[in-house]
């Protein structure tokens, strides 16, 4: 079965690497609209998938990725939009030089090819992905997980839908159907017709696809996320970072997990994030100094603060649950950060420019902020129209990976007959 989808996926890619800018663009416009005029049809389909979610007992931070909202589904039209707009990375020639010889030569960038996606629980991510791949010229396969099989379903006949009305292969976006987990292995083992892996999940599917597969795998989507609120930072205005940093959106991979707090600051800023957060649900895990620094605090209060449990700095936690902990100084947050984080997003408040200089330099992490919110980490607000995922390793891409990290590139060389002595 995935064979022959590999075998179609590979024959649309070609078609769609040769693919004029503006034939994608309005291919992407296609589905913008798509999506809005198919907008019952989309919230049915995913209205049923809640109801399955809420009878087989899944928690609330897993049906919040799985809902599409009014507002989250205006946001899919107005990213495919965004992503029109954006320029084409096909075709760009970088790095040009002329040899002693005569010889000509640049590097232009060229589509990766054929992208597998695996992921869980965000129907959001099949437009996203799908954006993106028909932006870059590139074919994929998506396997999305069973929780959320008819949201996924109607959005991929509305992408294939919008390639077929301007004339592309409708083949160029794959989705795999039955949710049965062998499919995964066998498209781990499609090394003939798909140049690269994206897990979207938890560590169990990183794991697994690290482990099985014969393709190129990119890992990223898992961030245990760190604040560290410097002695001589702005109390005031740390507060509101901290607070949308954990509650904007608490079920998604760059919202806050641990506050790490200089033990200077501790007293006077500790009980406000506690008053702060507990308003909007949050509960706490404390160290035992964070936990003596709200010794203070009203009784009704004090049941929303738990002692921290030996792995709850190597949590991520995905929903409203809020680590603290206070510091000596600097060097002992760097020191955390880097032995507790996933390398995803990891931010310093403070008014030092120097502390915040060495923080960006010792962080090993795919995003370091300064003074902002770690939930920036995300290919709109990076203005890069979307991600099809946020890599936390090294190679080829780290961090948001939009249009540019969905490309490679090719040597040309432009001679005049010129020989090789």
């Amino acid at each position: 079965m995935l064979k022959e989808m590999g075998i179609k996926v590979r024959s649309a890619s070609r078609v769609m690497a040769v693919t004029p800018t503006q034939v994608k663009n309005q291919a992407l416009l296609s589905l913008a609209a798509l999506l809005e005029q198919a907008r019952p049809e989309v919230k049915a389909a995913n209205d049923q998938d809640i109801a399955a979610a809420k009878e087989n007992g899944m928690s609330e931070a897993l049906i919040d990725r799985l809902t599409l909202t009014e507002t989250r589904l205006d946001g899919l039209s107005r990213d495919l939009r965004k992503l029109a707009a954006l320029p084409d990375p096909i075709g760009e020639a970088f790095d040009e030089t002329v040899l002693e010889n005569g010889l000509r030569l640049h590097r232009r960038r060229v589509p990766l090819g054929v992208l597998g996606v695996i992921y869980e629980s965000r129907p959001n991510v099949t437009i996203d992905v799908a954006g993106l791949a028909i932006k870059t010229g590139n074919g994929v396969i998506l396997r999305g997980g069973k929780e959320t099989i008819h949201s996924n379903l109607t959005l991929v006949r509305l992408a294939r839908q919008a390639l077929g009305e301007n004339n592309l292969p409708e083949d160029a976006v794959q989705f795999i159907e039955n949710p049965d987990r062998a499919l995964v292995n066998e498209l781990l083992k499609l090394h003939e017709y798909v140049d690269i892996i994206v897990p979207r999940g938890g560590e169990g599917l990183h794991r697994f696809c690290r482990e099985n597969s014969q393709i190129p795998v990119i890992t990223g989507g898992i961030g245990i996320c760190h604040i560290y609120v410097d002695q001589n930072a702005d109390l005031e205005k740390a507060l509101p970072v901290i607070h949308n940093a954990k509650t904007q959106h608490p079920s998604v991979c760059n919202a806050l997990d641990t506050l790490l707090v200089h033990k200077a600051a501790a007293a006077a800023l500790l009980p406000r994030v506690v008053r702060r957060l507990a308003k909007d649900g949050v509960t706490f895990k404390a160290a035992p100094e964070a936990l003596a620094a709200l010794e203070g605090l009203e009784a009704s209060l004090k049941t929303k603060v738990a002692p921290a449990g030996p792995e709850d700095f190597d949590t991520e936690w995905m929903s409203l649950v809020l680590g603290l902990k206070v510091v000596e100084d600097l060097d002992e947050a760097i020191r955390h950060t880097n032995a507790h984080s996933m390398s995803h997003s990891d931010s310093i408040l403070t008014n030092d420019a120097e502390h915040a200089a060495r923080w960006i330099n010792e962080i090993d992490s795919a995003a370091v902020y300064v003074n902002a919110s770690t939930r920036f980490t995300d290919g709109g607000q990076f203005g890069l129209g979307a991600e099809v995922a946020i890599s936390t390793q090294r190679l080829h891409a780290r961090g948001p990976m939009g249009l540019r990290e969905l490309t490679t590139y090719k040597w040309v060389g432009e001679g005049d007959y010129t020989t090789r002595d």
